[in-house]
């Protein structure tokens, strides 16, 4: 994990949003919510995968991670559109946070040890709305596909 999402664990004021849940954090929650949803089938194993990625690469202790995972779902359920969390995450985030974003959609979607074509579309999709190249989005999955 890179220092970059450690950034705005500091307080930086002109990123946070309501309740006070930093707008990084909440795009990317939404982004995995919805990649739970890809298939489907938004499963438990799912759901404590995203509480774990949250925990892991936002540095948040499990009540937070619990928190803003129910936070994001409220957001998700009423969302139309992705582009406006992928557009906190563009103007935001630099290359490297960006290719952390599309390793924590692939993890998620690797959770069940299968990769449904929803997924798999999704990942890509999202990747491009945040100009991560296809050849990172497939370098990204073939190191969590080769471990």
């Amino acid at each position: 994990m890179s220092d970059f999402f450690k950034f705005f664990k500091s307080g930086s004021p002109e990123v946070k949003v309501d309740n006070d849940i930093n707008s990084v954090e909440m795009a990317a929650s939404v982004l995995l919510i919805e990649m739970a949803r890809a298939d489907f089938e938004q499963d438990n194993l799912e759901n404590e995968m995203i509480i774990e990625l949250l925990k892991e690469y936002f540095l948040l202790d499990h009540e937070d991670a619990h928190d803003l995972f129910h936070e994001a779902e409220k957001i998700a359920d009423n969302s139309v559109s992705l582009h406006e969390f992928t557009r906190t995450l563009h103007e935001t985030l630099n290359e490297e946070a960006k290719n952390e974003i599309i390793e924590m959609l692939w993890r998620l979607a690797f959770v069940d040890d299968s990769l449904d074509r929803y997924e798999d579309y999704l990942v890509r999709k999202i990747a491009d709305l945040l100009y991560v190249s296809n050849s990172s989005v497939l370098r990204i999955k073939h190191n969590l596909t080769s471990n």
